[in-house]
């Protein structure tokens, strides 16, 4: 009889290693405290549930590491890029998706798969002997006693950073006489569209009585987490403000690629809204992630031109991540050094992003299955977006500045011999990866 590997967590990276290896026919045993239990972030018990934000970002293949990315997941079966291609709502040349539709998908492919095992609890503990291979994908928001026991085995101390959440809106709220719809410099999404986003103009006066308002908010404040950095692809828009008060014009609020149909002009600053659910009935506040208080937000958010009466879905909120010190910790294929029976996937590795999680969980699947029948297992190329992902957790970052990472073309080995000019240098980095990946596929 085939030994189940049980897999710790049924996130984005859970669930895809999940996948991975019931699709390949090996039996999976899934834990998810969800259901019996609540997490600071989540609202629902869905395996695969989108916290933060409805977008996966860029889905250019050619010119976008994070389009690579998609690419090369969908080439190995990704039931995350499934579920997000099915769920997909307009977003220009970005993937974005219905949150509900998303993981629902999900829920239902795996909850009905004959090689899945769903099991709602808490797992306490390092996962005993008797269960055998185990992926730890608990994400960064890890049950405390299990976090614990992670400590007590690796001697290293966790890391932490904060993490926060954007508000959702209600369309039927939005002042559609101020708030026009465009994609920034009109990119077309998937069907020839330029549309879709809403854009909300602020001019001088108005953007800095903005910011000095959303300064002066009262905000949530936690005393035992008060030396926690904060991880820059997800800062708060009024710590981004303390920052610099022009920092938020160069970042979410940017005007650049847009003009206003009622002046004919570009705006002093653009608050952009983002469709997130296929119905389009909710508008997700793009970049605005925010630690002020409800209250607090409700007030500053109403003086954004276009959203003076606008009435919330979702307020946004704040919650502490932790992830492990990958590079001291995994082996090149994400197994703990001091438990190899012990991989780790998702999040809690040091990958971040939606995406990276869903792809460090399908390589970890891999990796085991590879064990599970005897064989030993290969990383992809460095060369590939899975590969260059992989190869920063476990080893090409520094230990002593580990923080969570984004696929990007900076993490791929440099080009031989280098392009002759910069815009060579993308598409000839695709190109090798394509090529690379396809040879690893292969053997």
């Amino acid at each position: 009889m085939t030994t189940a590997i049980h897999i710790i967590g049924g996130g984005l990276a859970g669930s895809e290693a999940a996948w991975q290896l019931a699709d390949a026919g090996h039996p999976v045993i899934l834990h998810e405290m969800r259901g019996p239990h609540r997490t600071e972030a989540h609202a629902t018990d869905q395996l695969a549930e989108l916290v933060c934000s409805n977008s996966f970002r860029s889905d250019d293949p050619d010119n976008n590491a994070v389009g690579l990315l998609h690419a090369e997941m969908r080439s190995l079966n990704s039931l995350v890029m499934r579920a997000a291609d099915k769920a997909r709502v307009p977003a220009g040349s970005a993937l974005a998706v219905d949150r509900d539709i998303f993981a629902g998908h999900v829920t239902d492919t795996l909850a009905s798969h004959p090689n899945v095992t769903i099991v709602r609890e808490m797992v306490e503990g390092l996962p005993p002997a008797d269960w055998g291979q185990t992926i730890i994908a608990t994400g960064p928001l890890t049950a405390a006693p299990l976090a614990e026991d992670i400590r007590r085995l690796t001697g290293e101390d966790a890391l932490a950073f904060f993490d926060a959440i954007a508000p959702v809106i209600h369309h039927e709220t939005i002042n559609l006489d101020i708030a026009w719809a465009q994609s920034r410099w009109d990119r077309e999404n998937q069907d020839g569209g330029t549309t879709d986003y809403l854009n909300c103009p602020m001019d001088k006066d108005q953007y800095n009585i903005f910011i000095d308002a959303m300064l002066a908010a009262e905000k949530t404040s936690f005393k035992e987490w008060e030396n926690t950095p904060y991880f820059d692809g997800c800062m708060p828009i009024e710590v981004m403000a303390e920052r610099g008060r022009n920092t938020p014009r160069f970042g979410p609020m940017k005007p650049v690629g847009l003009t206003n149909p009622a002046t004919g002009r570009r705006a002093f600053a653009v608050v952009q809204l983002r469709q997130d659910n296929a119905l389009g009935t909710l508008w997700n506040m793009v970049g605005f992630q925010t630690k002020m208080k409800h209250a607090e937000q409700v007030r500053v958010f109403r003086m954004i031109p276009g959203l003076e009466n606008a009435q919330f879905a979702r307020l946004g909120g704040l919650h502490r991540n932790t992830f492990i010190k990958s590079p001291v910790l995994l082996d090149e294929t994400l197994r703990l050094k001091a438990d190899p029976r012990i991989r780790f996937a998702g999040q809690i590795t040091g990958c971040e992003g939606y995406v990276e999680s869903a792809a460090i969980g399908l390589v970890a699947a891999r990796f085991a299955l590879t064990e599970a029948h005897g064989g030993v297992p290969v990383p992809p190329p460095q060369t590939t977006a899975l590969g260059a992902l992989l190869a920063h957790i476990t080893g090409g970052a520094d230990a002593r500045s580990f923080q969570p990472m984004n696929i990007n073309f900076g993490l791929f080995p440099p080009l031989s011999p280098p392009p002759t000019s910069k815009d060579q240098r993308k598409p000839a980095l695709v190109a090798r990866a394509r090529a690379d990946l396809g040879q690893w596929m292969a053997a």
